[in-house]
């Protein structure tokens, strides 16, 4: 991949299968192949901090074993990421053990196991010469990309983080309308607020907008739960497992109420300390909000954020709807202003 686009490709005889009867299923032979391939290749040190994109089946059961091993929180393979700092054990234990007897080896199809040491060997041999800073494995393949080479331009410059976030909430959410107006609405609060963000922090605050309703069929206990497992682990491209994290919890978080950490300490160490704050952010305004529009499209782009006199900000709100005005919405205002530091209070005018 060059800044321009796809750069020159290259075939090498380095898939499971090949390599085996290549090597005729010796894995000292396997390694010489696959290190004689990539120390003449053109990737030979062009790796040094960037990742290298694993497509592959074996290299999935590869990366599927690594995670069981490690524990990991999240079980999903599309952009699971594993740094190649330390990654020589792993694959040396692969290559040198008994399939059958490796920890964690339950997790990968019976089929699969006896070519896991030949991924292992071709993988090692990337390492060693292109020097990639991380391993990034995809779920999609080469057919995807055929047909994804056949869609129409127009198609092609989608976000599909947004456009999977859009079609969930069309399947699942009270009102898609409703949803694209908290996009807008979300917007305009973290500008008033002073709520800074990165481009990529604003794609995933417009999916996890996109997102917030996705759970309200389900009983009111177990909403917050449900809604976490579906969108953490939804056959969503183009997001990373940082990304599937702070969706998943900002959703969690707006259907529990409470935002205080450690509800799934390994989900919310996923996240990293910034986007856990900002999900916590997003989840408090999501409960102010929900409360005061029942998700009834055409009701938020009458709200505005009005500099207070007095000192923070005023919630103003339609007069037509003041009798929404009570207790609970401003106890979750209060929650809302606690979380991002400031004075706030609600009024209708």
């Amino acid at each position: 991949m060059t800044a321009q686009g796809l750069g020159e490709g290259m075939t090498t005889p380095l898939g499971g299968l090949r390599l085996r009867d290549l090597s005729g299923g010796d894995l000292s032979k396997a390694q010489a192949i696959a290190d004689s391939h990539i120390s003449a290749s053109s990737l030979a040190g062009r790796g040094e901090g960037r990742p290298f994109y694993a497509v592959g089946g074996t290299w999935r059961n590869l990366a599927k074993l690594h995670m069981e091993q490690q524990t990991y929180p999240l079980h999903v393979m599309h952009a699971y990421e594993i740094p190649t700092a330390g990654l020589d054990g792993f694959l040396d234990a692969v290559v040198k053990s008994d399939p059958e007897k490796l920890p964690g080896i339950a997790a990968v199809s019976k089929s699969r196991r006896a070519l896991l040491a030949f991924g292992a060997v071709a993988l090692r041999s990337v390492i060693r010469f292109v020097k990639p800073e991380k391993i990034v494995l995809s779920a999609l393949g080469l057919r995807e990309g055929f047909l994804y080479d056949k869609l129409s331009q127009e198609e092609r410059a989608k976000d599909p983080l947004l456009e999977s976030a859009l079609e969930l909430a069309i399947l699942r959410s009270r009102s898609p309308q409703h949803a694209r107006e908290m996009v807008d609405w979300s917007r305009r609060s973290f500008e008033a607020l002073g709520i800074d963000e990165t481009p990529e922090e604003e794609r995933l605050r417009i999916a996890a907008c996109l997102l917030a309703d996705i759970g309200w069929r389900a009983h009111p206990d177990y909403r917050g739960k449900q809604a976490l497992s579906i969108i953490a682990h939804a056959a969503m491209p183009a997001v990373d497992h940082k990304g599937r994290a702070f969706l998943g919890l900002t959703n969690f978080y707006r259907h529990e109420g409470s935002l205080e950490q450690q509800h799934i300490p390994e989900l919310e160490s996923l996240a990293g300390d910034r986007l856990l704050r900002r999900a916590q952010i997003l989840a408090s305004l999501f409960r102010v909000t929900y409360l005061l529009t029942a998700s009834m499209p055409g009701v938020l782009d009458q709200f505005k954020w009005l500099q207070d006199p007095r000192g923070g900000f005023t919630l103003a709100i339609p007069v037509g709807l003041a009798d929404l005005v009570g207790d609970r919405p401003e106890g979750r205002l209060q929650q809302f202003a606690k979380v991002v530091g400031k004075a706030l209070r609600i009024e209708a005018r």
